[in-house]
């Protein structure tokens, strides 16, 4: 007569890539044999090592988020494609482009650009009442924000560019960064799209 044996025996025990595996053999009446295998690090790696590259805090998270992707440029493009109107600023702050438009109506428009495929994130309609300062100071120009983008890119990765309608020295200023996290401002005519040192940059 046979008896009822359960035989629990730990056959292997292996550290593989941080996980345990563990085999579990059990026998009974028939002394079939039952292997089960677990294998820990597959479930403890899902998510534990995740980073969020778009951190504002990081000095060349800009950059990295800019290099090889979308451009300032291509950035308002897909903006103004979306949001008829001027763009008067374009920047990469927390992970996307935010480029603010000004439509018909002397309506403000702010529209967020993806930094790797250009596709719009979304658009809200933002209160504003400078409008009239801003078809002054660009009356004439004919120097858009993307044109001024293109023209600072020589000079860098550009972050941002945004429209200087104070004083008699209008113009747009864009800013750029390199690789190392040296920031640059720059002046871009209106007219002439020339690109020059900001004199106020340290």
């Amino acid at each position: 007569m046979k008896r009822n044996i359960v035989i629990a025996v730990v056959t292997a025990a292996a550290l593989v890539g941080g996980g345990t595996a563990t085999a579990l053999a059990v026998a009974g009446d028939d002394d079939d044999t039952t292997s089960v295998t677990r294998t820990d690090d597959d479930r403890d790696d899902r998510g534990e090592d995740r980073s969020d590259d778009r951190d504002g805090d990081d000095d060349d998270g800009a950059v990295r988020a800019a290099a090889g992707g979308v451009t300032a440029a291509e950035a308002v493009t897909a903006a103004l494609k979306h949001t008829p109107g001027t763009a008067v600023s374009a920047e990469l702050d927390d992970g996307s482009w935010e480029v603010d438009v000004l439509a018909e109506g002397d309506t403000w428009h702010t529209v967020r650009i993806a930094p790797d495929s250009g596709k719009v994130l979304g658009a809200q309609k933002d209160d504003g009442d400078d409008a009239a300062e801003v078809r002054a100071a660009l009356k004439g120009a004919s120097v858009t924000a993307e044109d001024a983008a293109k023209a600072a890119a020589a000079k860098g990765t550009v972050v941002s560019v945004d429209l200087d309608d104070d004083g008699d020295d209008r113009g747009w200023e864009a800013e750029t960064r390199a690789s190392g996290g040296d920031e640059r401002d720059w002046r871009v005519g209106l007219t002439t799209a020339s690109v020059t040192a900001d004199r106020d940059d340290d």
